[in-house]
């Protein structure tokens, strides 16, 4: 079962990053995404396999500069991810402010 969800997450690594530059976005951080095991509690990769076929978990990161609101930067991230990932379902997970704008501070 380990090298299969390893080979399953390295093609859809593989994937997501052949898309991402083939759209000029090699600035999106790709990783594995994790999953908590609901009896113990320990992380695992996120990958699953049901009636043949794989369901991969990823999270990818990106800087977006200049948004407005909390929503603006999601909507921003979205954009530019999904125009390289079509036809892949996107969540924000997390938005962090890594730095106040100028104008931010002035406030």
């Amino acid at each position: 079962m380990w090298r299969i969800s390893t080979t399953l997450v390295g093609v859809a690594v593989s994937e997501a990053g052949k898309r991402l530059n083939e759209t000029d976005k090699q600035y999106v951080e790709v990783d594995i995404g994790m999953t908590d095991c609901p009896a113990c509690g320990e992380p695992f990769d996120s990958a699953y396999i049901a009636a043949e076929t794989a369901l991969v978990g990823l999270m990818l990161e990106i800087e977006i500069f200049n948004a407005e609101t909390r929503d603006h930067a999601a909507q921003i991230a979205k954009s530019e991810v999904g125009g390289a990932l079509r036809d892949v379902p996107l969540t924000v997970v997390d938005l962090v402010q890594t730095e106040e704008d100028p104008g931010e501070a002035a406030s």
